[in-house]
């Protein structure tokens, strides 16, 4: 739909305005009712049919058809690591080891002397040449290169920064897993003021697309870390600051439990999810799984991935967190990880959540929601990965990134970017469920594709509807989700984000 309107954008967060508003001519919902909606303190407080509005005080504002959606979330994010993102080379279109060597070498070249060259997104799943610290080194011997594969499981440095992490005698300078983010976090890190402009020019990006709040997956103290920001600044979104096992004693010191409101600003900090991990990652070939990758001894080490911890100790720490309120995340890619990830939770019998839930054994399916376990998943990754699983998951990717199975099964499915593995859009990733192609390719596995409005709502923490008495977290967007073709859905344009009853994007009333 093409409207125009005499409105202006916002820069930054508007705090709830006292004075009400009414929202006339809006679409209530994708496919809803023509209608106007009042706002109050922050919340819906009444919907009428469009027109039938009383005569109230407060302001208006006329949207013109266009249609008002739940604000949406993204459920995984890493955003220290996203907001540094643009700062970084980007090596994802790289089609083999030499290439992104190469060009490691040409940013070396225009940068000051001694600054580290960081770059991202290397795949070498799909390389023909492995990476090696020997090829960087021959084209930037003299100062540190850092680069990240695009699944954020492994790392690939130059003999100068093997140095720089305590790895100088590292055959091959390519880490993986938790030597991986040790060296990116020791690398990568910048001082807070400078992280936290970052992220908050990240978060303003976010609300332009609709986001009203992130679950924050960071590799850090996140509690301590968002309290600072929001103290500090006004943040436009709500943020669900995950918790990793080095800060698990510390909160539970502090009574803190999963879902619980912190004291900032606005109220916008919840307590999130502890973050563990059961394996690695497909690119990595560290998803655990049943079968052996390709080209590996069934009776090697590593043949059929990294089992990052043992089934009694994941049992151990779901049992800690949960019996003080603190709902686990449970990083699973691979079948048996899947599996032995579901098992812990049937033995535990606590809430929480299965975190990317990517190759599923079938049997293993109606198990999340019979355990009530909601899994986190990423439309976008079945997308971006799909050649690199038709090459080690050959004759399994049918059950891979299996969205409609799970949804037939009534599981519980939350949407997210896993940002910086994908950008941090939510009309990519609705559209990535939807369609299951992000090219000119067909649907790969369209039997897994699932409706729009399965995904907008797994897009929103599960609400489906706009009702009175809700938060006023909306988006408007100038075309409707149900409606829309491919592209439009990909690339949606958002109108206007509201938080809490102001405006985090669009008009400045």
């Amino acid at each position: 739909m093409t409207t125009t309107s005499t409105s202006t954008v916002a820069s930054g967060t508007q705090p709830a305005t006292a004075e009400p508003l009414t929202l006339r001519r809006v679409h209530l919902g994708a496919g809803g009712p023509l209608s106007d909606v009042r706002i109050e303190t922050g919340r819906i407080k009444a919907v009428f049919p469009a027109g039938a509005s009383p005569d109230a005080d407060g302001q208006s504002l006329d949207l013109d058809g266009r249609t008002l959606l739940p604000g949406l979330w993204d459920s995984h994010v890493h955003m220290v690591q996203w907001a540094g993102l643009r700062r970084r080379l980007d090596v994802s279109h790289a089609g083999s080891a030499r290439e992104a060597a190469d060009a490691a070498g040409r940013r070396a070249a225009a940068l000051s002397p001694g600054e580290t060259v960081i770059g991202h997104g290397f795949r070498d799943g799909l390389w023909p040449d492995a990476p090696h610290k020997d090829l960087l080194d021959a084209l930037v011997p003299d100062r540190p290169v850092l680069l990240v594969s695009m699944d954020l499981h492994s790392a690939w440095l130059n003999s100068a920064g093997l140095a720089l992490v305590d790895r100088g005698g590292h055959p091959t300078g390519l880490l993986r897993e938790d030597e991986c983010m040790r060296a990116v976090q020791q690398l990568s890190a910048a001082g807070p003021e400078v992280t936290d402009q970052w992220v908050q020019e990240a978060c303003v990006a976010a609300a332009a697309r609709g986001i009203t709040g992130i679950v924050d997956f960071e590799y850090a103290d996140n509690i301590a870390d968002w309290t600072r920001r929001m103290n500090g600044a006004t943040v436009p979104l709500r943020v669900a600051a995950s918790i990793w096992p080095p800060h698990l004693e510390a909160a539970i010191s502090r009574g803190l439990r999963t879902g619980q409101s912190l004291d900032t600003p606005g109220g916008l900090l919840e307590v999130g999810p502890l973050k563990l991990f059961t394996d690695g990652s497909l690119n990595t070939r560290t998803a655990l799984c049943h079968e052996a990758y390709p080209g590996t001894n069934p009776g090697e080490p590593g043949s059929h991935g990294l089992e990052m911890l043992s089934p009694q100790e994941l049992v151990s720490l779901l049992r800690r967190a949960s019996s003080h309120g603190i709902e686990p995340a449970v990083h699973a890619i691979g079948d048996r990880a899947n599996e032995m990830a579901l098992n812990a939770f049937e033995t535990v019998r606590c809430h929480g959540r299965i975190e990317h839930g990517q190759l599923l054994a079938p049997k293993d399916i109606p198990r999340f929601a019979e355990l009530g376990v909601t899994v986190g998943i990423q439309p976008t990754h079945a997308v971006d990965d799909r050649d690199i699983a038709d090459r080690h998951w050959a004759g399994r990717t049918h059950r891979a990134y299996a969205f409609a199975d799970l949804l037939a099964a009534r599981a519980v499915l939350e949407l997210g970017s896993d940002a910086p593995v994908a950008p941090l859009d939510p009309w990519l990733t609705v559209a990535s469920a939807v369609t299951r192609t992000g090219d000119e390719r067909p649907p790969w596995h369209p039997e897994q594709r699932i409706p729009a409005a399965d995904a907008l709502a797994g897009s929103s923490r599960g609400r489906r509807l706009i009702r009175v008495g809700d938060r006023a977290d909306l988006v408007v967007t100038d075309d409707d989700p149900l409606t829309a073709d491919a592209r439009t859905l990909r690339q949606m344009p958002v109108f206007a984000t509201m938080l809490a009853g102001g405006w985090t994007h669009g008009p400045s009333l």
